[in-house]
Order: C-alpha cells, then sequence, then structure tokens
C-alpha cells in the first residue's frame, strides 16, 4: 500500500519540481545571456570577418573565375575529366537559373563551417585516440549532439547571439562536427600497432610517430569524416535558413511557407547539386591518398 501511495503521489511532486527547475534554469539563462552576450558576440567577430570575406569574394568574383577554381580544384583532388565536366556543369546550370548568389553565400558558409568544423574536430579527434579517459568523455558528448532535434541547438545560440550568420555557423558546427571527431579517432587507433613499433625501433617520439605515421594512415578515414560532416552542413543550410542565415536554404523555406513548389525544387536541387560535388570530390581525394599510401607501403 505504501508502494503504490508513493506512485500515485510521485507524478505530482515531480511535475511541480521540475518546473521549478525549469523556471530556474530559463531565468538563470536570460541573466547570463543579457550580462554576457555582448561579450561573446565580441569574441565571434573574427569569425563574422572572415565569414563576410568568403562570401563578398565569392558573390563580387566573375562566375567564370570561380568556375574555373572550382573545376581545378576538383580536377587537382580526383584527377578525374569527367567528374570535373560534370561540376562545371552544375555551377553552370545553378547560374543559368537564377541561384547564383545564393549558391556562392551556401558555400561560403559550408567553407567556414567545414574549416571550423576540421579545426575543432581532428585535434580532439587526436586527444580521444591517445586516451581512453578523453574518450570516454567526450563519446557521450558527441551522443547527444547526434541525436539532438537541430532545432534545439538554434534556441541557446539565437538566446544569446540573436539572428545572422555567426548564429547560423555555429550551430551548423554543432550538428556536422561529430561524423569528424569520430573518424579521426577510429583512424589513428586503426592503425597498424606493429608500423607504430617500428617508427620507434627507429627513434621516432610521440609527435613524429603522430605526423609521420598516424595521420598519414589515417588520412582517408579522416578524408571520410570530413565528408560525412560536408554532407551535414549542407543538410543544415535549411533549418539555418530560420535564424537569417542567406543561401539556398531561404527560398526552400520561403516556398514551404508560401507553396512555391518550383522555387523549392529547383533550390533543393542546387543544395543536391553541391552535396554531390562535395561527397564526389572528397571521396576521390580520399581514394587517392589511400592508393598512394598502399603504393609506399608496397614499396
Amino acid at each position: 500500500m505504501a508502494e503504490n501511495s508513493w506512485l500515485t503521489e510521485f507524478p505530482a511532486m515531480d511535475r511541480t519540481d521540475l518546473l521549478a527547475i525549469r523556471k530556474t534554469l530559463d531565468s538563470g539563462f536570460r541573466d547570463f545571456s543579457r550580462s554576457y552576450g555582448d561579450a561573446i558576440e565580441s569574441f565571434f567577430d573574427p569569425l563574422l570577418n572572415l565569414l563576410v570575406l568568403i562570401e563578398q569574394l565569392l558573390i563580387q568574383s566573375p562566375w567564370w573565375v570561380i568556375i574555373l577554381a572550382v573545376a581545378g580544384l576538383s580536377f587537382a583532388a580526383s584527377r578525374s575529366i569527367k567528374l570535373t565536366i560534370g561540376v562545371i556543369v552544375a555551377f553552370m546550370l545553378i547560374g543559368y537559373f537564377g541561384m547564383w548568389d545564393n549558391a556562392m553565400r551556401t558555400m561560403g558558409i559550408i567553407t567556414v563551417s567545414t574549416l571550423l568544423s576540421i579545426t575543432i574536430g581532428v585535434p580532439i579527434g587526436i586527444l580521444m585516440s591517445s586516451s581512453n579517459r578523453a574518450q570516454s568523455i567526450v563519446t557521450p558528448i558527441l551522443d547527444i549532439m547526434q541525436t539532438m532535434p537541430a532545432f534545439v541547438y538554434l534556441i541557446p545560440v539565437v538566446m544569446l547571439l540573436g539572428i545572422g550568420k555567426v548564429p547560423g555557423v555555429i550551430a551548423v558546427v554543432i550538428y556536422a562536427i561529430p561524423p569528424v571527431i569520430r573518424l579521426t579517432n577510429l583512424g589513428i587507433r586503426l592503425v597498424d600497432k606493429e608500423v607504430l613499433e617500428a617508427a620507434t625501433a627507429y627513434g621516432a617520439n610521440r609527435m613524429q610517430r603522430l605526423w609521420g605515421v598516424q595521420l598519414p594512415l589515417a588520412m582517408p578515414t579522416i578524408m571520410a569524416g570530413i565528408n560525412q560532416t560536408i554532407m551535414m552542413a549542407l543538410a543544415m543550410v535549411v533549418i539555418a535558413s530560420m535564424i537569417g542565415v542567406k543561401g539556398l536554404g531561404q527560398p526552400v523555406l520561403k516556398s514551404i511557407t508560401n507553396q512555391y513548389f518550383t522555387m523549392g525544387l529547383f533550390n533543393g536541387l542546387a543544395i543536391v547539386a553541391l552535396a554531390i560535388i562535395f561527397d564526389r570530390v572528397s571521396q576521390a581525394y580520399a581514394k587517392r591518398s589511400q592508393k598512394h599510401l598502399q603504393g609506399i607501403q608496397n614499396d
């Protein structure tokens, strides 16, 4: 009887306590954003300047210069004429259908988000690979980041930084960074122990083993993580447009609210085209680096 009474009374007590906890957390976060919001915004000013610089460079440069540059990078990474021609055709179609500026804004956001994800994610992955304790701490955080609905990321970011480019980039990075961290950790851990022992026998210290052996051998796996990060960043473009991030996501959002089927379809296909380009180029580079390493090992 006592147990049944406790079960019937517990939900009401739990709701009251939960309401009090929620009010405390909400008021605390509001006070924190009022007190430190300006300082946090000024901290991210260099990121905003970088994003604006890249965006303006892409938009103001002649279209043929951008296409030649992207085609050159694609060929350098893949050594594939067919892929390079496909990239040129895709970008020309994007320009022909009047989506060039939005596509360049999206490329700017993806570029900055990917660079930021690599800069933060690779060192964290290296740390996880060298410490089981660090891995046990970071892994649950990555699980939360990957399972939390993307809209939830926008709430604290918007409360702290308002709407605009920087909050969008931060939300994209939070959503897209887990793959590069996980696969950097996995790639380094999968390096053959015998190879590390041989490097140690030749007198290599810890940093020399990392830079000269582990990272080169793990590069195909790391590139797979970067590939997934780019794909997830592109998937976040439409959601980021809800907080004022300009690009291909805004016309898609507008088409949803106003039922503009053609606008949504064309801009959605442009996002798909960018995703395919980034995916094929990064995969081709990873395959080439893998073949290069296999050739070195065979020699």
